[in-house]
């Protein structure tokens, strides 16, 4: 970068003739953005003229009047009429179920983390509701549920995310009208106002976004005060709100991913200082290694720990988790009354221990390639289809259920007899329907009827609770099938067959010997046996980090499923390209006449203001790059600063929540633009307080006045797309800017 009084084009010799320097007239070196101090602190001293005490006491008591006026407008335009509609609204239908599950400790599976859902359920007790409604969407609330409080607790996080992007915009330094107006656009956003009145994650994934935002910029001005009292609370304070935003949703890992790069950023430079002294940046990083990783690490697990302890009881999600867990559920038939030790003629269930792995099924359709023999699937869902008989291999000869007990122990060849069809767990060499590269696995033959392809060779690999492996114990032995006459082992991965599959995942005979592969685990799930006296499974706990680990796993593995399904149109889902111009919005109930209709759009100025300032951004700092490459030195080093931290970092964060989900292959919606939208606004604002810093004081204010104005509008001429819209929806025809603006059913005529 240039020097302070000249600037140098790179590769010039600077004590020779080739030095070349630009003097700007009237130019003092600085664009006087942030060189000559914290302007929206100063911007009252500019005027000499004698105030009153009212407008001084404003002026002065601007910090607390200001936000406190933007909280209770952002408290309105949340609230006003939020009871409005009596129906299940949209995504209510899932997280409002959810909350009911932590009401009845009932345990349930999603693919988002639990501390949204947790607060879902708080909002539910507070309301004194008893978790017996099963929010069917479009179904009427009853009238012992108070919703209203309900959406009210969800609403007050929304409401909150104002005063956090007016205090967010201060510490990115900017001036004072640029303050307002971001969190005017915070505010007057039609699409947070409405996804803020409804019982969904948003509003929390947004007012943790926003908090872990502000406590970044707070803490980036205190980087003079190292290891002061205030910048250690502001560091911890960071890293508990990434680890909230993360247990809110995964989202919460792109802002995480901003501040990471700050960090590392900050590092190197202080790396690159060399009179620092080497204890010092070794505290620096200790303390980044603690607060920004250990702290979220601690609140994110802490999260699911609340999350098992609260649900006890069995519930629908049960299928996901491993068997151990499951059979310390209260109310489980997993491992009830099982016996301790597998024998020949036991009747048992196999779970697959991989993660969200389910149980090994067979019905009596048949592959429609193939073999077309007898399907093998994993399902999750328990039926009398996931039952098996334990065998002897055919050479062992007959066997005899009247024969003496006989223990089922490591290295057995065995059969295994489906319950329901009688029919042997059979592969051969024929590639599986989905992946080609494995063995098909079938059931086939009958009992009496088969070939030594019907034989698995047992592997025990562990036991959770016993050093000895000799025996198959229910519940904590973790065995492999291996296909005896192959060599292959029976797998069940994360595939899922087609509609002729039923969706299940597909089980397969994989050719590879993978010893840590544990989808090529096996337990047993439940155990009946006559001649076996019951156990306890409730004598052996679960370890906490292994269901810990268990279940994220499975949440990633669900989510990566939630692809476009090509047998169904989703009117709901939208693309990414649509997300910043404002392409499309989103229906959020029934569209008839009776019906109380939301409808999911954005304030027009925000969205194509925001995603204009993005373009005029890059191109600003390409300008700017031009003309320090061909000598000019009208930047000081505050100023480069400015752009750097309230400029790129918006935009960094624009890109982290916006990039990812143009390359991921799973269903889009127009609320998954949201985080991005608010970076967005940041980057609007810093371009916005840039290009209008050298204007003279009354033109600033007509600027911005306008923009207000605009904003403001906006929002009132959309606002009944935000508090409900009653009766025929042609009333609101002429918001209908766009047909991709499906507000009402058609135009009028």
């Amino acid at each position: 970068m240039a020097g302070p009084k000249e600037s140098y084009t790179t590769g010039a010799d600077q004590n020779g003739a080739d030095l070349r320097r630009r003097n700007i007239p009237g130019h003092d070196g600085s664009n006087g953005a942030v060189a000559k101090g914290s302007q929206h602190i100063n911007d009252d001293k500019k005027s000499k003229s004698p105030r009153s005490p009212v407008v001084t006491f404003l002026n002065e008591n601007e910090y607390i009047i200001a936000p406190l006026i933007f909280t209770l407008l952002s408290f309105f335009t949340r609230m006003w009429k939020i009871g409005l509609s009596p129906i299940v609204t949209w995504d209510e239908a899932h997280f409002g179920k959810f909350g009911s599950h932590y009401l009845k400790r009932e345990f349930y599976f999603d693919v988002h983390p639990p501390l949204g859902k947790m607060l879902v359920g708080l909002s539910g007790y507070l309301a004194g509701y008893n978790g017996s409604f099963e929010f069917k969407s479009g179904e009427a609330y009853p009238e012992e549920l108070n919703y209203t409080f309900m959406r009210v607790f969800n609403a007050c996080f929304g409401a909150l995310c104002v005063p956090l992007a007016y205090y967010t915009a201060k510490e990115l330094r900017f001036r004072r009208l640029t303050v307002w107006l971001v969190a005017l656009m915070v505010l007057c956003e039609n699409s947070y106002a409405t996804i803020s009145r409804f019982i969904l994650l948003d509003s929390m994934l947004l007012f943790f976004t926003f908090t872990t935002t502000f406590c970044w910029a707070k803490f980036h001005q205190l980087q003079k005060k190292s290891f002061e009292p205030e910048w250690w609370v502001w560091l911890f304070l960071t890293g508990i709100s990434i680890g909230c935003v993360c247990s809110i949703k995964w989202v919460g890992l792109f802002v995480t991913t901003m501040v990471g790069i700050y960090t590392a950023e900050d590092l190197w430079n202080k790396f690159g200082d060399l009179k620092m002294p080497k204890i010092e940046l070794a505290s620096h990083v200790a303390a980044r290694v603690f607060g920004l990783m250990a702290i979220p690490a601690v609140v994110y697990m802490f999260n699911f720990y609340i999350h098992f302890l609260i649900l006890q009881n069995s519930g629908p999600g049960d299928a996901q988790m491993s068997s151990l867990f499951q059979a310390n559920l209260k109310g489980t038939e997993v491992g009830k009354d099982s016996p301790l030790e597998v024998a020949y003629g036991s009747r048992a269930t196999l779970k697959n221990m991989g993660y969200g792995g389910g149980l090994l099924h067979s019905h009596i359709q048949t592959y429609p390639e193939g073999s077309g023999q007898q399907q093998i699937t994993c399902y999750h869902h328990k039926d009398a289809n996931n039952d098996w008989f334990f065998y002897p291999n055919r050479q062992a000869g007959e066997f005899s259920f009247d024969d003496p007990v006989k223990f089922l122990r490591n290295n057995d060849v065995i059969r295994l007899i489906h319950a329901q069809t009688g029919r042997n767990l059979h592969s051969h060499q024929v590639s599986a329907p989905i992946t080609k590269a494995d063995n098909e696995v079938s059931c086939y033959g009958n009992i009496t009827i088969g070939d030594d392809k019907d034989h698995w060779t047992v592997e025990v690999v562990d036991d959770a609770v016993n050093r000895d492996h000799s025996l198959v114990r229910t519940l904590t032995t973790a065995f492999r099938l291996k296909h005896s006459s192959l060599g292959c082992y029976l797998r069940a991965g994360t595939v899922n067959l087609p509609q002729w599959g039923f969706k299940q995942i597909e089980t397969t005979c994989v050719k590879e010997n993978r010893p840590s592969d544990v989808y090529t685990y096996w337990n047993v799930e439940s155990h009946w046996n006559d001649k076996l006296p019951p156990g306890n499974p409730r004598a052996y706990k679960s370890p906490f980090l292994k269901d810990f680990i268990h279940l994220n796993v499975a949440m990633m593995t669900s989510n990566n499923a939630l692809v476009p399904d090509p047998d169904k149109q989703d009117d709901l889902a939208s693309k990414f390209w649509q997300w910043p111009i404002l392409h499309v919005g989103l229906r959020m109930c029934s569209w008839d006449d009776n019906t109380v209709k939301y409808y999911l759009l954005g304030n027009p100025m925000v969205y194509w203001g925001s995603a204009a300032s993005l373009g005029f951004f890059g191109l600003l700092v390409f300008w700017y790059l031009i003309r320090w490459q061909r000598g000019y030195n009208e930047l000081s080093q505050a100023d480069i600063d400015h752009i750097h931290y309230s400029g790129i970092y918006p935009v960094i964060g624009w890109f982290l929540h916006y990039l990812p989900f143009a390359i991921m292959g799973r269903v889009t919606y127009v609320h998954h633009y949201y985080p991005a939208l608010y970076y967005a606004i940041l980057t609007y604002g810093f371009c916005v307080d840039w290009v209008t810093q050298k204007l003279d004081r009354k033109i600033q204010w007509g600027i911005y006045g306008v923009l207000y104005t605009i904003v403001a509008f906006l929002f009132w001429l959309f606002r009944d797309i935000v508090f409900g819209m009653e009766g025929d929806n042609r009333k609101w025809d002429h918001l209908k800017w766009f047909d991709t603006w499906k507000i009402t059913n058609k135009r009028s005529d």
